[in-house]
């Protein structure tokens, strides 16, 4: 059997395979050209994260394939469906990235609470002849302790986040259209175990009452935050997208930065990756990171480890 991990894969997960009797390939082959290279080198399972589009071409085109797989959680770049209906399987790891995505989430948020983006940037240009000019200007941070997060999303990266947030002393709410409430435990280094019980309330009230918002929800055909909820919010909010490019009205985030309603925001992800608006790269208030949510050494050997796993589970 043959693997081909076309935007590559950590060492465990190769292991993994190669233990259980799997060739595994890792060059990455371009997106047109993909098709004829799993079939010329007659490959059973295509595992990708989001830089390659599987769809219904790939799918038609290689009647060998036997496993399309997704390190990550969203599948916005596979025809899930359309691939199941051809007899696919159709594999991802939803739990293997989360706590690498809320840590993220929060590195933004300590940095933008306090000014670290700016600051970050100027220190190494004026620090020596403006030091004085610069403090004043940073000196007005908040901290989280004590904050509202609100959680548009409550899946699994979006408790992960809640847990975080819980750590740090935050007041956690959260918004879930398919679910009612979620026991969240927090472990600690000395076996300590805290749980919380965070109910779900409405979309408007997360908005209305939050000190800081964070996204996580999948892809979808219309914004989750426009104008009209931007207007919601309270004044100075903090917002964090590392969920999916397309969910935030980008243009509507520039113009609540613009009016006040948002203090500052973080951006993982893009309306339009890989080449994100001048607008947004340019925006002081903006802390931009390009897409690196789930990219952690520790999230990446989870991903290959699970992928592994489910792959033999599946083809023996």
């Amino acid at each position: 059997m043959k693997v081909l991990a076309n935007d590559g894969i950590s060492n465990s997960g190769i292991e993994a395979l190669e233990k259980g009797g799997y060739e595994v390939f890792t060059v990455t082959v371009a997106q047109e050209q993909l098709k004829d290279y799993i079939n010329k080198n007659n490959i059973d399972v295509l595992l990708v994260r989001s830089a390659t589009q599987v769809r219904k071409d790939i799918i038609d085109g290689c009647p060998d394939l036997k496993i399309i797989g997704r390190g990550g959680v969203g599948m916005d770049n596979i025809d899930v469906e359309y691939a199941k209906e051809k007899g696919l399987h159709v594999i991802n790891t939803p739990a293997s990235s989360s706590h690498s995505v809320a840590e993220l989430v929060f590195g933004h948020f300590y940095g933008l609470a306090r000014f670290l983006h700016n600051s970050n940037r100027d220190m190494p240009l004026e620090g020596d002849a403006n030091f004085g000019k610069l403090k004043k200007a940073y000196a007005k941070g908040t901290e989280l302790k004590g904050k509202t997060l609100g959680v548009l999303g409550f899946g699994r990266i979006g408790q992960a986040t809640a847990k975080v947030a819980l750590g740090a002393g935050m007041k956690v709410i959260a918004f879930d259209p398919f679910l009612e409430n979620a026991n969240l435990e927090l472990d600690f280094f000395d076996g300590q175990k805290v749980s919380f019980n965070i109910k779900t309330i409405s979309k408007e009230e997360v908005l209305k009452q939050s000190d800081f918002i964070t996204l996580h929800v999948p892809a979808q055909k219309d914004y989750v935050i426009g104008e009209a909820e931007f207007n919601m919010m309270k004044d100075g909010v903090i917002i964090a997208n590392a969920a999916r490019g397309g969910v935030i009205d980008e243009m509507a985030l520039v113009k609540a930065i613009e009016n006040g309603k948002v203090a500052r925001a973080a951006l993982d992800v893009f309306e339009k990756e890989p080449k994100p608006e001048i607008q947004l790269l340019m925006n002081p208030a903006l802390s931009l990171t390009p897409h690196t949510g789930a990219a952690t050494n520790e999230a990446q050997d989870r991903i290959g480890t699970e992928l592994a796993e489910q792959i033999i589970s599946i083809l023996g």
